[in-house]
């Protein structure tokens, strides 16, 4: 049996690591331990990189295709871990989940069109929009305190009034790590299609479910979401290899995917390299054991944090995720703007966190912490943020 280490600190420079090479550009100093972007510190499944190293070991690296192993991997894997049922037809490759997103709201929409999204989410939801000359239209999640919901009626009321062409849905949502409910779903969709909006959802933390908790697919919720709805998934979060860079597309509907499959196509818009394809199947194929695992350590982490904070920081509040190594972290207890909040963390704590406001102006008093990192490494980084609480807000520190 397959023993991983999850508690090996892993340093990453020197490998051209976003998370470490962009905190000077992104935070203003490089001093500071990287919570922040939304990979995972730990290694690999080792079967992912023994595919890799064969196929790289040959001496020949010349064009390639995806072979039907490869969509067969991705069909029997979204079978087996969500019961959820793709024909060869209905997939295609997208080189990230987010080109995939643009994709879409440059075929579906034209430049002044509105696209739905629900803030606070990923950001860029807002601007890949935005810099393709398309209107943003919010319709912000409900927030009572302790959990978040959509607000449905809202939605039909701004879809009613703004006529947009387009919606990105976050299922599970980033940062807050909600895995919408079916019957949310089912009305969202049908909200949608009566008003003829295309409903394009990213499901890249579909894998990360915690608690014993299932992903719902949004083409699982019922006919509506079939007619209108575009799927994006992708094993990049799910086994930390975003490096690879392969992601895919399902969309069920043959009339909405006909033209749309045959424009990606001639653009070679879904031409996948091979890398991408190579380490896509051992990770579907071999690396269920490796995620079990590792979510189980992402649970033990989330649960040592939200125990420290209750513990020794009480006026720090964190939203339990349902899904993904993701963690809203509410500092509105401490009575801090949101440049104290984020002075109290990067000047104070040494620690680069994303700062809530740029999932949207509802992040105002929030930041979002990644998790997926050692024990050791959480640990730290928690006193530090401790020690920084009781500087500027000693009341609010417990010793």
């Amino acid at each position: 049996m397959n023993t991983y280490n999850f508690d090996c600190v892993i340093d990453r420079h020197g490998t051209s690591a976003v998370k470490i090479d962009r905190l000077d550009s992104v935070f203003g100093r490089h001093d500071l331990t990287p919570l922040w972007i939304a990979d995972l510190d730990f290694a690999v499944c080792p079967q992912i990189t023994e595919a890799l190293l064969k196929r790289l070991s040959h001496p020949v690296l010349g064009y390639s295709e995806a072979s039907d192993s490869y969509w067969q991997s991705i069909i029997n894997w979204n079978h087996r871990r969500h019961g959820f049922l793709i024909s060869r037809d209905e997939l295609s490759f997208i080189p990230g989940v987010v080109k995939g997103f643009a994709y879409a709201v440059n075929y579906f929409t034209k430049e002044g069109e509105g696209v739905v999204i629900q803030p606070p989410v990923y950001t860029p939801f807002r601007t890949v929009v935005e810099g393709n000359g398309r209107k943003v239209v919010e319709n912000p999640l409900l927030f009572d305190g302790e959990n978040y919901s959509m607000d449905l009626e809202g939605l039909e009321e701004v879809i009613s009034r703004e006529k947009p062409k387009m919606m990105i849905l976050c299922n599970p949502h980033n940062p807050i790590g909600i895995q919408w409910d079916k019957e949310t779903l089912s009305r969202l969709a049908s909200i949608c299609r009566k008003a003829g909006v295309v409903v394009v959802s990213d499901e890249i933390h579909g894998d990360l479910m915690l608690g014993g908790r299932k992903h719902i697919p949004f083409l699982a919720a019922g006919k509506d979401a079939e007619e209108i709805g575009i799927m994006l998934g992708a094993p990049s979060k799910t086994f930390n290899i975003p490096g690879l860079v392969s992601s895919w597309m399902v969309v069920r509907n043959p009339e909405l995917r006909k033209k749309y499959y045959n424009w990606l196509e001639v653009n070679e818009f879904n031409s996948p390299v091979m890398i991408s394809t190579i380490g896509a199947e051992a990770a579907y194929n071999n690396g269920e054991g490796w995620l079990d695992k590792m979510l189980e350590y992402v649970e033990s982490n989330i649960e040592f944090v939200i125990d420290y904070t209750r513990r020794h920081i009480p006026g720090l509040k964190i939203v339990r995720p349902q899904a993904s190594f993701l963690l809203w972290l509410d500092f509105r207890g401490l009575h801090l703007c949101q440049k104290e909040i984020m002075d109290l963390l990067l000047d104070k704590a040494h620690l680069a966190l994303n700062d809530g406001t740029m999932f949207g102006e509802q992040g105002s008093g929030f930041a979002r912490l990644n998790i997926g990192t050692p024990r050791c490494v959480l640990a730290s980084a928690l006193e530090s943020l401790r020690a920084a609480v009781c500087e500027v807000c000693p009341d609010c520190v417990k010793h």
